[in-house]
């Protein structure tokens, strides 16, 4: 990895992050984020289930709804680190922080809402850039807390998002396209904040769990092994508790008699929901806040994504201690992936990967991986990456200059 000079180094935030040296920077984190976007390219691309078997695949069982959780949890420890870390910044740096924190997420929703122009009606994927947005505003007032307060904080929205998603449901309006665009946003406000909010694939309240975690990470020492090896242990329990929990609810206190009961579906039909999940969260009965399945948004189903999340950063983190070098690629793409997350879903606009999907797949992973170890060795942060640095730090250095000369005025 090559070094860059003091004036390079980036703001690490969210998908458009850059590496840092390592002695100022954990590459765990730039390699969760690698992982996490080759997540998201592997539900994009590979079949979500054996067409012989019918069952889900590997790739479906292994990333399904953990993905966009990891990525969010990073989101919120980027944002730590970019506001003080364990100090959080008082006074006129922390409000040039949430304005650059504003910038970012207008800037971010608008790369989101030009990739919703490319896309079909059946889109390909589901971009999650534009919901990206909305997390960023959202976290604009928790920006200053620390550890305890963003922790209860992320408990309080994985409760309640997922009472206001099914209490809701039917009196929110119906969205009609599955990647917004800015025509979206200025036809249908209400459908579309409601499904940025509420009922979309990423939606905002749910995902602030996520991201409130890892604002509160952000705040500890992660350098710490001690850390480190609690993120694992307390990941792997949270998973366990919430997939625990829901088997419980479901077949030893009657969860599933009652959802057979309350939703008219065969057994066949309900295993079925259970595995792929609900088009929308059934208002039929409380009971569907029960179930653990990927992208359902219920308080197990974020529990058991936000547990695997820790882990994986957790071991991410531990692995880097000894085999950092190992993970530079992964790193690499981690630092990068507002630009290669964007050329990925414009090269899935083609729609020209439905035939051959594994062969894709590994085009997609090769090529990112190439190209972000090059670039980032010749010309340090990602070129959509600069493009958001410059423009937060520029608004940064306005508010601080500003408020220094008001200051001495």
């Amino acid at each position: 990895m090559s070094a860059m000079s003091r004036a390079e180094k980036p703001d690490p935030a969210g998908l458009d992050d850059a590496l840092i040296r390592p002695t100022s920077r954990l590459v765990g984190i730039d390699a969760a984020r690698g992982l996490a976007l080759i997540g998201l390219m592997a539900i994009h691309l590979l079949p979500a289930w054996n067409e012989e078997t019918g069952e889900a695949s590997w790739s479906w069982r292994l990333f399904s709804g953990d993905s966009a959780a990891l990525f969010a949890l990073l989101a919120g420890v980027g944002l730590a680190l970019t506001s003080g870390g364990r100090h959080p910044h008082q006074g006129r740096k922390m409000t040039a922080d949430r304005i650059g924190l504003l910038v970012r997420a207008v800037l971010i929703a608008a790369v989101g809402l030009w990739i919703g122009t490319l896309m079909s009606e059946d889109p390909p994927a589901y971009n999650i850039l534009i919901y990206y947005g909305v997390f960023f505003l959202l976290a604009i007032p928790f920006l200053h807390a620390g550890p305890k307060v963003l922790f209860i904080s992320a408990a309080v929205f994985g409760i309640v998002s997922p009472l206001l998603m099914q209490g809701l449901l039917d009196q929110l309006p119906a969205w009609s396209n599955y990647n917004p665009t800015l025509t979206t946003v200025l036809t249908e406000p209400g459908a579309t904040a409601s499904q940025l909010l509420l009922t979309g694939t990423y939606p905002a309240l749910p995902y602030m769990t996520y991201l409130l975690v890892g604002l509160g990470l952000g705040r500890l020492n992660l350098r710490k092994q001690e850390v480190q090896i609690r993120l694992l242990v307390v990941g792997v329990g949270v998973v366990i508790f919430a997939q625990a929990a829901s088997y419980f609810l479901l077949y030893a206190f009657g969860g599933y008699q009652r959802l057979l009961a309350a939703s008219s579906m065969g057994e066949h039909e309900l295993e079925e929901v259970l595995v792929w999940g609900p088009d929308s969260l059934p208002t039929s009965t409380v009971w569907w806040l029960a179930i653990a399945t990927p992208h359902t948004n219920t308080p197990l189903a974020i529990a058991a994504s936000l547990g695997v999340s820790l882990a994986v950063l957790g071991a991410l983190l531990l692995i880097a201690r000894k085999a950092e070098t190992w993970l530079m690629p992964l790193a690499a793409m981690g630092v990068m992936t507002l630009t290669l997350y964007t050329a990925h879903l414009v090269g899935l606009s083609f729609e020209i990967h439905y035939d051959q999907p594994y062969l894709w797949f590994v085009i997609n992973l090769a090529v990112a991986a190439l190209f972000a170890v090059a670039w980032h060795r010749a010309l340090g942060q990602g070129p959509l990456e600069r493009v958001v640095s410059l423009s937060v730090k520029g608004t940064r250095r306005l508010v601080l200059n500003r408020s220094s000369g008001a200051s001495h005025g």
